[in-house]
């Protein structure tokens, strides 16, 4: 077995969709970045690429090639399951943080949940997905941005 950690974090702006855990969330702001900028999804793969010892996804997925600009995070995601499977690992569970001041996001998990379980190739019981506030402290707190933490445990396929 194998354990990795991933975090990421984005900026709220004006004038994008918020694309959390591959479900698009109604609100006013959304998450800059050069892909869809899914914050969740993001921890998820840096979880899954430290797990198999295969750096992150600013190696496989750079924001400097014009190919991942706007990309979807999920497709990333099932690409990067696929590496991982390639290597002969299946994943054992993924445990993620959301953290935001707002929206609530507890309407979306199971969603999310599904989403990513079917990305990443495995049984939605292996996704557990969580949300908290920072209770106004930090820039999270003031709504400035979100971002989410994971860890994803690896298992012999």
């Amino acid at each position: 077995m194998r354990i990795g950690i991933g975090y990421d974090v984005h900026k709220l702006v004006e004038g994008r969709k918020l694309i959390v855990g591959g479900v698009e969330i109604e609100h006013e702001t959304g998450l800059l970045g050069h892909s869809d900028a899914d914050v969740l999804v993001h921890a998820i793969m840096d979880a899954m690429l430290g797990a198999a010892s295969m750096g992150d996804i600013g190696l496989h997925f750079p924001d400097t090639n014009e190919k991942y600009k706007n990309a979807n995070s999920l497709r990333l995601l099932a690409e990067v399951s696929k590496f991982v499977h390639d290597i002969g690992y299946s994943i054992g569970n993924i445990d993620a943080n959301v953290i935001a001041q707002r929206p609530a996001f507890r309407p979306y998990i199971q969603k999310m949940r599904e989403k990513i379980a079917e990305a990443a190739g495995t049984d939605i019981s292996r996704v557990n997905i969580k949300a908290t506030t920072e209770e106004r402290l930090g820039f999270t707190g003031r709504e400035e941005g979100i971002s989410a933490q994971a860890v994803c445990l690896l298992e012999d396929a």
